[in-house]
């Protein structure tokens, strides 16, 4: 690349300077309209953050179900608007704490729920009827969101009166991140019942995040991050519309989840053209009448893979402009990562200053006094026009083999992230790109962080506890329970209402997962 040359990582060239004549060839689907109105180019409210900032919405789990339920508690505490739980790798992958497979990895990377109570003590003393909840599950996100309702009703809350969102998103783990269990089909099966149960049982909950996030980490650029997301967001509706659910009744309770990389204005396009794209997806492909249906509304996470274990400090400069670009795209809710998280876990004080850097960008900076602002701008647009001309490429490719789920059974996907990647890394080893820290003013010595600690005795207590709940509880129960799941599985009944009986019953989460596994395989990739 020569000193006159800008190339995005999406492969979009900038031009020195941007004029009026840049701007031209706008269609419908591509007018600037105004915020809250169709296709929501410029957000999905009308007054965005002039209502109400986004939901400050700190990731946190680890350790214990107790363990975790303290830093819920300092995070709200600290200002937090919203909760968002981390699993632990066993309960990603359905296996309970004692199982041989989650040898050393109870607790590392979230926290471990093996069982409702286990689900007790993680939301214990926090209102759920007031605040709202993510959680970063998947393959076995219909059993998370089952044990959060009953420990609800067992507070007296009705699943009406529940909020929050299951990532739920399948797909993009066999893209992109790898916690799968099932195959792809009875997979999608999981996530229809998932979506028609909750349009009866818990009608304001988000059913599904689907997931830009995992992608764009993997190595995917910022093209490939929306167009991949939206071709299975594609996919969900079809599914579900070949369920027999109506488009109208599931899809308004559809959510996104993106990353936030360090090249501000193409981020903020990013932003801009995943929600026009969608708009016009839903409307004029699947013929939605409800505007609400229509609307992009998405979580922001700043990208983990962005951050150095160099001179972790550097990292908080990072986030601040990753934070900075998701607020200007017009995000819904954000969590910005810790600057130690290239080291570990985030500790306490890299937590809470994450926390302080949205609270500073969200009422100190002036960009929540006006609505979108950056529209206009002759750069801003034509990135966006430029963005969504990219990503509608890729969707109708993959619309050509098939659809998303056909294109990962070919590993379409997987190749073009994987491409991408490698493009990137070897910019960074030329220098072409560069990383402050890393390849460009590096230091013998970096600045030294404090490292999240790991309690073996807290692994140690969770293996016990699920130990001692198996030899406790009725068994003959749990055995008559999960037979009755059994049959669902291997007919066409919604699983998630013997599911919740088995749960209930004391069922733990790997008993649940090995009847499926039972009945609907194993996943093997290609």
């Amino acid at each position: 690349m020569t000193s006159s040359e800008r190339i995005t990582d999406s492969g979009i060239v900038i031009q020195p300077v941007y004029t009026g004549s840049d701007m031209v060839d706008f269609d419908e689907s591509r007018e600037l309209g105004l915020p809250g109105q169709y296709p929501y180019t410029r957000g999905v409210q009308p007054t965005m953050y002039r209502g109400r900032l986004w939901t400050m919405r700190q990731y946190a789990g680890f350790g214990t179900a107790e363990a975790t339920n303290e830093r819920f508690k300092f995070l709200l505490g600290a200002g937090q608007t919203g909760l968002s739980c981390a699993f632990d790798l066993p309960t990603q992958m359905g296996y309970d704490a004692d199982h041989v497979r989650a040898e050393g990895e109870v607790g590392k990377v979230g926290v471990a729920i093996s069982s409702l109570d286990d689900m007790r003590l993680l939301l214990a003393g926090l209102p759920l009827n007031e605040v709202t909840t993510s959680m970063t599950i998947n393959s076995t996100a219909s059993t998370l969101l089952l044990l959060y309702q009953l420990v609800a009703e067992e507070q007296g809350i009705r699943g009406d009166q529940l909020r929050g969102t299951i990532q739920n998103d399948i797909l993009k783990e066999y893209v992109a991140r790898g916690t799968y269990i099932y195959p792809p089909r009875p997979s999608m099966r999981l996530i229809v019942d998932t979506f028609a149960y909750c349009a009866k049982e818990m009608p304001n909950w988000n059913t599904i995040s689907i997931s830009g996030y995992h992608i764009r980490e993997a190595g995917s650029t910022a093209v490939q991050e929306i167009a991949f997301t939206l071709a299975n967001g594609i996919a969900y509706v079809e599914a579900a519309l070949a369920a027999g659910l109506a488009l109208d009744d599931f899809a308004p309770r559809l959510s996104f989840f993106f990353n936030a990389h360090n090249n501000l204005f193409e981020e903020v396009a990013k932003y801009r053209a995943a929600r026009r794209l969608w708009a016009s997806i839903m409307r004029d492909r699947f013929g939605s009448t409800d505007p609400k249906s229509t609307m992009l509304r998405f979580h922001t996470q700043t990208g983990g893979s962005t951050l150095t274990a160099q001179q972790p400090e550097n990292n908080i400069v990072r986030v601040t402009l990753q934070a900075l670009a998701a607020a200007l795209g017009g995000t819904q809710s954000l969590h910005t990562n810790g600057f130690d998280e290239a080291l570990g876990l985030p500790t306490e004080r890299a937590a809470k200053l994450a926390l302080r850097t949205q609270q500073i960008v969200g009422y100190e900076s002036g960009i929540a006094d006006t609505v979108d602002p950056l529209a206009g701008s002759y750069f801003v647009e034509s990135m966006t026009n430029e963005v969504e001309r990219l990503a509608r490429d890729y969707i109708a490719e993959i619309d050509a083999m098939g659809g998303a789920v056909a294109a990962i059974e070919a590993n379409y996907m997987q190749n073009e992230i994987e491409s991408a990647a490698y493009d990137f890394a070897r910019s960074v080893d030329r220098g072409d790109k560069v990383v402050v820290g890393v390849n460009r003013f590096s230091e013998a010595e970096s600045t030294k962080a404090d490292v999240f600690p790991i309690d073996v005795a807290q692994q140690e207590a969770q293996v016990a506890r699920v130990k001692s709940l198996k030899v406790q509880r009725d068994n003959d129960a749990v055995h008559s329970a999960l037979e009755d799941l059994a049959r669902a599985a291997r007919g066409t009944a919604n699983v998630l209402y013997p599911m919740k009986a088995a749960l209930s019953r004391m069922a733990t989460l790997g008993e649940v997962a090995d009847v499926l596994r039972q009945e609907f395989g194993v996943y093997q990739p290609h």
